[in-house]
């Protein structure tokens, strides 16, 4: 049975009772909302941080500073996919698309993720072409100011995102932070490149640009790793022992038998089996449901729907619920499964 109770006034769960709601807003309208504005700030932050690097450019003249100016603008639109999909995420549910559109923010990751890795080849590119063929850095005070304006700029955007993309439970918008996270390193190995050269290292500026590199790969990889597990239905196996922990202490529930959960976008869905004792009726059945739900929402921040199926404890787990083949009518012969 799938639940949406708003009040909870039940006998059997008076010793849990208060007044409070669930589900009468979906709450992955308030985290996309709260993930857009996370997002706009940032890239007003990141534009702010890109005109005070043409400032430089325009007073040292540096060709080099403009491309890399350039380069982090083209960096920090990388936002508007996700803001897009943010977005798209509060359109109401369809028959063709009865869970919503929050997939979509999954598909915003992969494109950060690709994004990353192609910032890792071009660093990489660069900084071995510059070991064989070193180049001479001009106007040693502009390249390091514009340097630690992108690397502080950057990092701000950074922590900001991560931090509001952990709350809501997004993995895009914690890679759109690590994205912000580069460029910002990118930055800063371009100031201890440039400080390099000037101490008489004339390698120092490629073989920093190296270490940032292998850095840049090592985000790849963890970002990766969590946009595409969320992509295949993968979540961190403690939230599946969390939820059958929390249901297995709700009163009435004698066995919890199996647990499925999986990211939408930014919220959790479950499906939980569990097991009464067989002689409860179905409205008792029901109101162990319910608590089942409420436990789990107030355990899990990112969790948005539940789906509770109720057994009788002497037939409980999806074991008991395939039917033997037989015929029906016209039908060739079947077998159905849950």
């Amino acid at each position: 049975m799938l639940l949406h109770i708003d009040k909870h006034s039940h006998p059997l769960l008076s010793e849990h009772s208060h007044d409070h709601t669930h589900g009468v807003i979906d709450p992955s309208i308030l985290t996309s909302k709260r993930g857009i504005w996370a997002l706009k700030w940032s890239l007003l932050g990141l534009m702010a941080t890109a005109i005070l690097q043409a400032v430089v450019v325009y007073y040292s003249g540096s060709v080099a500073l403009l491309a890399d100016t350039i380069h982090n603008v083209g960096d920090a639109l990388t936002a508007v996919p996700l803001w897009l999909a943010f977005r798209v995420s509060t359109w109401k549910p369809t028959n063709r698309f009865t869970y919503g559109y929050g997939k979509m923010e999954d598909l915003a990751g992969i494109a950060i993720v690709l994004t990353i890795l192609f910032s890792a080849v071009l660093a990489g590119y660069e900084s071995i072409n510059r070991l064989f063929h070193p180049q001479v850095i001009q106007v040693l005070w502009a390249v390091v100011a514009a340097s630690l304006i992108g690397f502080a700029g950057n990092e701000i955007v950074a922590i900001f995102r991560v931090k509001v993309g952990k709350e809501i439970g997004s993995a895009a918008l914690i890679a759109d932070g690590h994205h912000a996270r580069i460029d910002g390193l990118t930055s800063l190995a371009v100031f201890f490149g440039a400080v390099g050269v000037h101490l008489g290292f004339p390698l120092a500026d490629p073989l920093v640009g190296i270490a940032i590199t292998i850095v840049i790969l090592r985000i790849v990889w963890d970002s990766g790793k969590e946009v595409f597990t969320r992509i295949i239905d993968g979540v961190d196996p403690a939230t599946a022992d969390e939820i059958r922990d929390a249901a297995m202490q709700t009163k009435g529930v004698k066995a919890v038998t199996e647990v499925r959960v999986r990211w939408i976008g930014h919220r959790l869905h479950a499906e939980v089996n569990v097991a009464t004792d067989s002689k409860l009726s179905v409205e008792e059945g029901h109101v162990i449901a319910t608590e089942v739900r409420h436990q789990l929402l107030h355990r899990l921040a990112c969790l948005s729907s539940v789906l509770i199926h109720v057994d009788p404890l002497s037939a409980s787990g999806e074991e008991h619920h395939y039917v033997n083949g037989h015929d029906y009518g016209d039908l060739t012969p079947h077998r159905h499964h849950k």
